[in-house]
């Protein structure tokens, strides 16, 4: 299943801005809670007497550098007692800072045992006895309980430019850029620390669970560091993130499951190790700690903080390992905070998200990304009486400045006033905008993101990644196409292409216009025109799409001769509405011509009323069903941007050919049905499942038949047949099935040496079944060398190895695909290998 999101992986390249200047004199060290020890940051850190902090730490290590003598450093941080240090020139280096809380709110101070005692079974571990009472007694979200429920959420994202140097600012690529470095915060490794980008958002949650089920998530205010206008960067920051709850089995980071240290097989994954008792917040807790039992599985290690009287969670952390095995990911770690208002149930309190981001390599000292993100739940009010109106979608909802906020009121909604770095992203933000050359380095990355160019204003060339293809008709292709293009929720959108194949000579185009009525449910109409070369028959559920790229101009290297090319007239006019949300409804009206392309060597023609004809006219609307339940998606334009997520796709079509309008030449009735979901199988993996079936009621020709996909190129494509020729199986009545499950490395990891190597492995098996009456043979020339799968299950499998690449770009994937059954057929292939780009984590 090949991942088309490579394009916002760029956004890590354009984010690492920044520089350091050193000075004679420095003082380093480390700063930590006296109670926990642990590192805290947003220190202010003041030189000898001034008045003024010289800097605010980002992490819990500093490094400071002044042209004068540096003998005294006064450290200050809201809600701790300022502790004042002298320096000399033999204690100006590992400066240990510890910072007294003023108020008690945090976990006590503890003992923390580092040794892994041993049990001869888990029944021996005391921490076993607890965990069983926390599964015994597993708490559901308190939301479900209330009839009704409302909330407040405040989301914080910052994006952080880590491990820079002075090397890495010298490049010429920062020059007259060279302001950002006075946002910039210094660390002991001597390294840079930019705050590149922040975004806030306040959300306000409704609920109801009686007597209906409703919610709704509405944005009401969204601030974002100088990317207002560019919202796929603040798309791609939130895309990062999964809603998650510590009492499921497997947790959901990246579309990749983890297991939960809290899960009731959790101690097939981890070794626990209670600790001590200790106050949180005035509730005694007990601390248990737990670690993979393999390092080199996909795993937390971390603490659980478990009340010990209604044995809750009160808190947890998760923190990865360092042999963690995802792309561009170094580091994953996560606090989670809980209420629990009753024995039964819990409410989210805080939870903060770390991620550590690099493009390539996995070392510490790689240049990286720190992207962190706060969630605040807060305001929580139940059994309160709800208009409708409020589950119901509003027209100035979607409006731009809806989102819009002043000042005063972010300083009113913010949970935690803003830090002072974390203020200079705006200002530092919205100085670069003013900056050509920064636009330049934007425009570069909005290039390779969408495939587009902006030529001028109002009009973008592209898609840069089909210019060129190959196909036997054709031999080289050029293909060049625009579009208007005034920003990301533009009501309308006008497209073209025209192509030209050096070996035909012949001149290719399509045009298509859509225009949106309403944002809200997303009435839109639509018509488009093309005359092209086409490979049929290699999607089943398919569309009537104008402007998509053919499958033909796309296959560069491919097994054997494919001769099976049509050429398509084609005109279509639709009209779709989302009556319901992540629920569309579509109905097109198409006209087309389809005959051979190559006709010496595959034929299309067919008899009507007993004359032959080579080109087939056909005419026919379909009704499709498009159901995305929980699909989460950005933007409000005729384009739009789909978050990553598990959600299934359902589709239903019926189409409805028309003998005699505009000179149709059947009638035939069509039932279609496709369904699609991911699944997360714990610890094991995800599987990818696909099912297909349908049934042409009436008999067509083959240009109008069911083909069993197959895929005669050397890539990767989705839902088709690694083995099958292009038309070796024709179906009246057909059902596909697709199982492709990734295992994420669980079994290569046992394997010395090959583990090093953090590629993972994936299985799949393929099957389809059809059955071809002798009447729909006998329409086409050549129909009796067409046959469906009726005698057995045709089936197809294989594996694959995934993750092939160096450091954090492994992005190559190899498939090893076997024939099953129908091996006495002539010109077929009995094994083959498939590969591809697949980029995801």
């Amino acid at each position: 299943m090949l991942n088309n999101n490579s394009k916002y992986y760029n956004l890590f390249f354009l984010l690492f801005i920044s520089c350091l200047t050193y000075a004679q004199n420095t003082a380093n060290g480390r700063i930590t809670d006296a109670k926990t020890n642990k590192e805290i940051s947003g220190v202010d850190i003041f030189i000898n007497d001034s008045t003024t902090p010289f800097l605010k730490t980002s992490v819990g290590n500093f490094s400071v550098q002044s042209d004068s003598i540096i003998y005294k450093l006064k450290f200050s941080k809201k809600n701790y007692s300022a502790e004042t240090v002298n320096i000399t020139p033999e204690t100006a280096e590992n400066i240990f800072v510890k910072l007294s809380q003023e108020k008690e709110n945090t976990i006590a101070e503890i003992v923390i045992h580092n040794e892994k005692p041993k049990y001869k079974n888990k029944k021996e571990n005391p921490a076993y006895a607890i965990m069983q009472e926390v599964w015994k007694r597993k708490r559901n979200n308190g939301l479900e309980k209330f009839d009704t429920y409302t909330y407040k959420e405040y989301e914080k994202i910052q994006f952080d430019a880590n491990n820079l140097d002075s090397a890495f600012m010298s490049k010429k690529i920062f020059n007259k850029l060279d302001f950002i470095f006075d946002y910039a915060d210094s660390t002991a490794s001597g390294k840079i620390g930019l705050p590149i980008f922040l975004n806030e958002s306040m959300y306000e949650n409704f609920g109801e669970n009686k007597p209906g089920k409703k919610t709704k998530r509405l944005l009401v205010a969204q601030k974002t560091s100088g990317f207002q206008d560019n919202q796929v960067i603040t798309i791609t920051a939130k895309n990062l993130y999964r809603d998650i709850n510590i009492y499921d089995n497997t947790l959901n980071y990246f579309d990749i499951g983890f297991p939960s240290p809290v899960g009731t097989n959790g101690f097939s994954t981890y070794d626990y190790n209670l600790t001590d008792t200790i106050s949180i917040h005035g509730e005694n807790a007990y601390k248990i700690r737990y670690q993979p039992k393999r390092k080199d599985v996909l795993a937390f290690q971390g603490y659980l903080y478990i009340d010990t009287d209604s044995y809750a969670v009160l808190g947890a952390t998760l923190k990865s390992t360092q042999k963690i095995n995802v792309n561009f990911i170094n580091s994953i770690s996560t606090e989670l905070e809980y209420d629990n208002p009753d024995e039964n149930t819990f409410l989210p309190k805080k939870f903060i998200t770390e991620i550590e981001l690099t493009p390539f390599a996995k070392k510490r000292t790689s240049k990286s990304i720190i992207a962190k993100r706060s969630v605040d739940y807060s305001q929580y009010e139940f059994n309160k009486p709800l208009d409708d109106k409020v589950f119901t979608r509003r027209e100035e909802e979607y409006d731009d400045k809806f989102v819009d906020k002043d000042d005063a009121y972010w300083a009113k909604a913010r949970p935690d006033s803003l830090s002072k770095s974390e203020q200079g992203v705006y200002e530092m933000l919205d100085r670069l905008q003013q900056t050509p050359k920064f636009n330049r380095i934007v425009k570069i990355y909005e290039t390779l993101a969408s495939g587009y160019y902006n030529a001028f204003k109002g009009i973008d060339i592209g898609p840069i990644f089909s210019i060129y293809g190959k196909n036997e008709v054709e031999g080289d292709r050029i293909r060049l196409g625009a579009r208007t293009y005034f920003g990301q929720n533009d009501p309308w959108r006008v497209q073209f292409y025209t192509a030209y194949g050096f070996k035909d000579q012949q001149v290719k185009y399509g045009a298509e216009a859509r225009y949106m009525f309403n944002r809200v449910n997303r009435f839109m109409i639509g018509a488009g025109t093309k005359r092209d070369i086409e490979q049929l028959g290699v999607q089943l559920t398919t569309d009537d799409g104008i402007m998509a790229r053919t499958f033909a101009s796309s296959t560069l290297f491919a097994r054997g001769e494919n001769a099976s090319l049509s050429s398509i007239n084609k005109t279509n006019i639709f009209a779709s509405i989302e009556p319901w949300k992540n629920f569309q409804v579509r109905v097109d009206g198409t006209l087309q011509s389809i005959k051979s392309a190559n006709p010496e060597k595959f034929s299309l023609m067919y008899y009507r009323n007993g004359d032959l004809r080579k080109t087939l006219n056909d005419s026919h609307v379909t009704l499709s069903l498009i159901a995305r339940p929980g699909a989460k998606f950005s933007q409000t334009g005729v384009d739009r941007y789909e978050h990553g997520t598990l959600a299934p796709t359902i589709i239903l079509k019926y189409t409805r050919g028309i003998e005699g309008l505009f000179n149709g030449d059947f009638n035939y009735n069509r039932l279609q049905f496709m369904f699609y979901k991911p699944v997360l199988l714990g610890s094991w993996g995800k599987t990818m499942i696909s099912f297909e079936a349908g049934k042409t009621f009436d008999n067509v020709p083959l240009g109008l038949q069911n083909v069993i996909p197959g895929n005669q190129s050397y890539s990767l494509a989705q839902n088709t047949f690694a083995q099958l020729n292009y038309y070796e199986f024709v179906a009246d009545t057909y059902s596909t099935l697709h199982l492709e499950h990734h295992f994420n490395g669980k079994i290569l990891s046992f394997i010395p040496l090959i583990k090093k190597l953090k590629l993972r492995e994936i299985a799949f098996i393929r099957s389809a079944y059809g059955t071809l009456s002798d009447a729909s043979k006998a329409i086409n020339v050549d129909g009796f060398k067409y046959s469906a799968p009726s005698e057995q299950i045709y089936f197809e499998y294989g594996f694959g190895i995934e993750n092939i690449g160096i450091g954090n770009l492994r992005i190559f994937r190899v498939d090893f695909n076997w024939r099953g059954n129908y091996l006495d057929r002539p010109d077929i292939s009995t094994f083959g290998i498939k590969a591809g780009f697949q980029v995801g984590f």
